[in-house]
């Protein structure tokens, strides 16, 4: 029995949904079905495709799959939808579909990711936090996102929006630029010791650098053991950019916490990878990360666990090409213009060291080299 266009999306949604993350195969199975699933019904990729002239029947390994540079989100409608045949020539209307909007500065172009099933990413999303860090209804969650907020097409603030009311803390909320408050609630917290909560603090880097080095004592957050503080990355043209581990010292001796940790994730993008310290990511169950050399985009470095038995292993540097599963209704496979490298000594997890030059500053998470 064939099935429908519609019901093969559907199968595929349930099983990105059910994937977990130690499951490699699995992982690599549903991302092959998704590429093939997008190769046909997303008219931009497909196009993309064969400009490149790749035969996506031919596609046996994730390896092999060409990724979309991102920067297409900046000037094309990314849609991947099965109600609309490519024989068609037509794209599918987006007036009622969620859209987010990249940040940027007056007159530039931003990436715009038009997203059809909302559902799909709270669910996706609350699964990778909630798969490291515990359910969210055992937390308060206070944000510190003083330009995510000025705007109101942010994907960060969607997500955190949605975990604020899944905590049900009548503490849990943004703060703008009024840090005087974020400072008595976190004072309030510590006096209540709630050892039944984590407390988690996600802010702009610029934004939890300003108010760490502002004059407040930060002493009371000794009696906050369960504090997790976490950056999203960006100076925002506020503060001269400086590297994550510069950072993350700064952070550590002003608020006297034992670690920082970090977000990884993009308007383009729907899902995360968290780093619970050091600045070391793990792939999540819908999200993987292959490097590209930065010389030529189509070669893919071999993860550790691929390299041949009996060399040294070189820690390389290339660029971040993105397997989001997440995004089945716009384009899974982005190659982005972030540096990185696979930390080798733990299996799947990399690190973001930068950049490439001349790319646009943007709200991902990351320092600039």
């Amino acid at each position: 029995m064939t099935l429908s266009p519609s019901s093969i999306r559907q199968d595929l949604r349930n099983q990105i949904v059910r994937l977990q993350p130690a499951d490699r195969s699995a992982f690599n199975a549903t991302a092959l079905a998704v590429f093939r699933y997008q190769a046909r019904f997303n008219p931009i990729y497909s196009r993309y495709l064969e400009y490149l002239k790749v035969q996506p029947e031919k596609i046996q390994r994730i390896e092999q799959i060409p990724f979309l540079p991102i920067a297409f989100f900046k000037h094309h409608p990314i849609l991947t939808r099965s109600e609309t045949p490519l024989e068609t020539g037509l794209l599918p209307s987006v007036d009622n579909w969620l859209t987010f909007a990249s940040s940027g500065t007056t007159g530039t172009v931003t990436s715009r990711h038009y997203v059809a099933d909302p559902a799909l990413y709270d669910t996706v999303s609350q699964q990778l936090f909630e798969h490291v860090y515990g359910p969210l209804d055992r937390f308060h969650i206070l944000a510190l996102l003083p330009s995510y907020l000025e705007r109101n097409n942010s994907s960060l603030v969607y997500m955190v929006q949605r975990f604020i009311e899944k905590t049900g803390s009548p503490v849990s909320g943004f703060f703008l630029h009024n840090t005087a408050d974020l400072t008595a609630t976190l004072q309030q917290l510590a006096e209540q010791r709630e050892p039944e909560r984590k407390v988690l603090l996600i802010g702009v880097t610029f934004a939890l650098l300003d108010w760490a080095e502002s004059d407040t004592d930060f002493l009371f957050l000794q009696k906050l053991p369960q504090l997790i503080v976490m950056e999203t990355g960006g100076m925002k043209g506020r503060r001269q950019e400086l590297l994550r581990e510069e950072v993350h010292e700064v952070l550590i001796r002003r608020l006297g916490v034992s670690g920082i940790h970090s977000e990884y994730g993009m308007t383009e993008l729907l899902s995360q990878a968290y780093s619970v310290g050091g600045g070391v990511f793990r792939m999540s169950s819908t999200l993987r990360i292959l490097l590209r050399d930065v010389n030529d985009p189509f070669s893919i470095y071999p993860a550790p666990d691929e390299q041949s038995s009996g060399k040294q292993t070189v820690r390389l540097t290339g660029g971040i090409n993105v397997i989001d599963l997440a995004n089945l209704d716009s384009c899974s496979f982005i190659e982005t213009q972030d540096l990185g490298q696979y930390e080798k000594e733990i299996p799947d997890a990399f690190r973001v060291i930068g950049r490439f030059d001349n790319s646009d500053i943007r709200g991902c998470n990351l320092m600039v080299l």
